[in-house]
């Protein structure tokens, strides 16, 4: 891991970081030292590591909870290059829509896809993070919705180090599967009105993760209308099942 720059404001100290071909940021506590809880976050589609979602959420987890969080460009986004292949089959799914075929299942084959190069690299991730002095071998959690929870749901059925996730505004044709291998306590957000994820198909989510602790938190609103109190939600989470 090798860190490119480093600012801090505001008490919270922002790194970012370049592990192999993967670019990341960290976030931790101004001046920490020592173990911390830390939550590895995933950004939505078409977004990167440092989108207005993921910095507020971080920035938050770190001054008010004193952890520490971390998020990479997953590949084709951000800063990574293009990935000749991720563009043509989203090209092809475009010409699909357009002819009639439904798209939640082409986002779930895409995102079954993607997350078999995304588990390995964020697992190294983690590797790596925990190695550092001000982070430590600390409770993990993880936080993604959309594209987020596309891949994170393998994420956190291949990772025993995650101990609490926050997942939602995905579905169970990809996932079902992972989803029955997790068993940490889960905070599930889906959206009443998705135009991009069927509601039934949240719902199947949620039903076949077979946590003993799961949580579903049902909003009116498509997409991209999660509530501002869901942030809250899931830092009252996160406190109580890493703090």
């Amino acid at each position: 891991m090798r860190f490119t720059s480093e600012t801090s404001s505001d008490g919270v100290r922002e790194q970012l970081f370049i592990l192999g071909e993967i670019p990341g940021v960290l976030w931790t506590p101004e001046g920490a030292a020592g173990t911390r809880p830390l939550i590895l976050m995933g950004h939505g589609g078409g977004q990167h590591k440092k989108a207005p979602d993921i910095l507020t959420r971080a920035r938050r987890s770190v001054a008010e909870c004193g952890f520490a969080v971390a998020a990479v460009d997953v590949p084709g986004h951000g800063d990574r290059p293009v990935v000749e292949e991720y563009d043509r089959i989203a090209t092809e799914n475009q010409a699909r829509v357009a002819a009639g075929e439904e798209l939640a299942p082409l986002i779930a084959d895409f995102q079954a896809l993607v997350a078999r190069r995304t588990v390995p690299e964020w697992r190294a991730v983690l590797d790596a993070v925990q190695r550092l002095e001000h982070v430590g071998p600390g409770p993990v959690g993880y936080w993604g919705i959309s594209l987020g929870c596309g891949l994170g749901v393998p994420f956190v059925a291949a990772e025993p180090r995650v101990r609490a996730a926050v997942l939602g505004l995905g579905g169970a044709l990809a996932s079902a599967g992972d989803a029955a291998r997790i068993t940490v306590p889960v905070e599930f957000l889906v959206q009443w009105d998705d135009e991009r994820v069927p509601r039934a198909e949240g719902l199947a989510l949620f039903d076949a993760l077979a946590s003993a602790e799961k949580t579903l938190h049902a909003n009116p609103g498509g997409h991209g209308d999660v509530p501002a109190f869901e942030l809250d939600s899931a830092l009252r989470f996160f406190a109580r099942h890493l703090g």
